[in-house]
């Protein structure tokens, strides 16, 4: 789960990282408000789910109130296109408005999960405020990596043997020391898969400053927080994968127009790729889980036809919880309701698989089986051929 720069830089602050004096407008007469707080310096800076905003024209320095309305009604409603929006981008609906920093250095720090260990891992470098990926290909040897021991935690003199990796010494190394042991409090604390600062800055006042923040909450954590959802920008999100959230599918929009319904994470990303292999381009990533009842197959169907650009159904399911004549019900219930006349392949194996076969023959829908993934995936390739 995503939230928002500025509501990251709330919850940094409330565990004593220091973060720069800003409020978050919802108009351009706010930020023209919040700008003349700031003393009229200040930088007005867009909130989207998405990283690269400074490139993509989403982040300015403005010296007056009356420029920082102009510039927020340009950014409101703009379309912010970034590497990691996709072409369509994201809407700008949030303002952040802060006050402006003299800079004398920038650093990078993070906290993330190592899938590889299972651990949690501290990252940081010298090099703050450009891209960490960039970096890492470019200059590998100016990225520290400590990973934390979950029994043990991250001790003092770990964080401090960073802090002077990053040749800050006296007080302002004890200074970091004291915020990468908050950062790792937050992470803990608050379910967090990332917490990231960049750029992590020192000021010409000489003052540590985390300038920029970014917080992902583990999804499987949500319950145990229960203002998270509360804390979630909707119309950052596609309107088909907040309707699949609403009956617990994984689902994500991708660009094709092949529609993929598949029990199990990876059987689903084993069935996108075959599908590519045939010369397919799947239009989600949808796993229905495997204990799926015929309801929510029937959902997850609508869910798939709702996207205009699908031109053809994909079904993968290997029915070992789950029944193949459940799943054959469900999807002759969806496509019925919403009068579905798209070409539908069912490649189905396992419990009760030629009564569910038999069902989708019956049911009039222009519909195929399949006896493999392979022939499965090519045979909805030539259907849409």
């Amino acid at each position: 789960m995503n939230i928002h720069e500025y509501q990251a830089k709330e919850i940094l602050s409330s565990y004593s990282i220091p973060v720069p004096r800003g409020r978050v407008a919802l108009t351009s007469d706010q930020v023209e408000r919040a700008a003349k707080e700031m003393g009229g310096r200040c930088v007005i800076k867009a909130q989207i789910y998405a990283g690269g905003r400074g490139k993509a024209g989403g982040v300015k320095l403005v010296h007056h109130p009356e420029q920082a309305q102009d510039y927020g009604k340009e950014l409101f409603g703009k379309r912010l296109v970034t590497p990691q929006t996709g072409p369509e981008g994201l809407k700008v609906r949030r303002i952040l408005v802060e006050e402006a920093v003299e800079i004398a250095r920038e650093f990078y720090l993070s906290i993330t999960l190592d899938r590889a260990t299972s651990r949690y891992c501290l990252i940081a470098s010298a090099e703050g405020g450009v891209d960490i990926e960039e970096v890492a290909q470019k200059s590998p040897e100016k990225i520290h990596v400590l990973t934390i021991d979950p029994y043990t935690g991250l001790r003092p003199y770990q964080a401090r043997r960073i802090a002077l990796a990053l040749g800050l010494t006296g007080s302002l190394c004890e200074d970091c020391v004291e915020l990468m042991l908050n950062l790792y409090k937050v992470v803990l604390d608050k379910d967090c898969s990332l917490v990231e600062i960049n750029p992590l800055v020192v000021t010409r006042a000489g003052w540590l400053m985390a300038m920029d923040a970014k917080i992902n909450f583990d999804d499987n954590a949500i319950f145990r927080h229960r203002e998270y959802p509360d804390m979630m920008d909707y119309s950052q999100l596609d309107t088909l994968e907040i309707n699949a959230g609403k009956y617990d599918l994984s689902y994500i929009k991708l660009s094709g127009n092949v529609g993929c319904m598949v029990n199990g994470a990876g059987l689903a990303m084993a069935t996108l790729d075959v599908l590519k292999e045939y010369g397919g381009e799947p239009a989600n990533f949808l796993d229905v889980g495997g204990g799926a009842t015929r309801e929510k197959v029937a959902e997850a169907f609508k869910i798939i036809l709702e996207d205009g650009d699908v031109k053809g159904v994909f079904v993968n399911i290997f029915g070992g919880i789950m029944r193949c004549d459940v799943i054959a019900q469900g999807i002759i219930e969806a496509a019925s309701e919403v009068h579905c006349t798209l070409p539908i392949v069912v490649r189905m194996d396992g419990s009760k698989v030629q009564e569910g076969k038999q069902l989708l023959v019956d049911s009039g829908l222009n519909v195929q089986t399949a006896d493999s993934l392979g022939e499965g995936a090519e045979r909805i390739v030539q259907m849409l051929g």
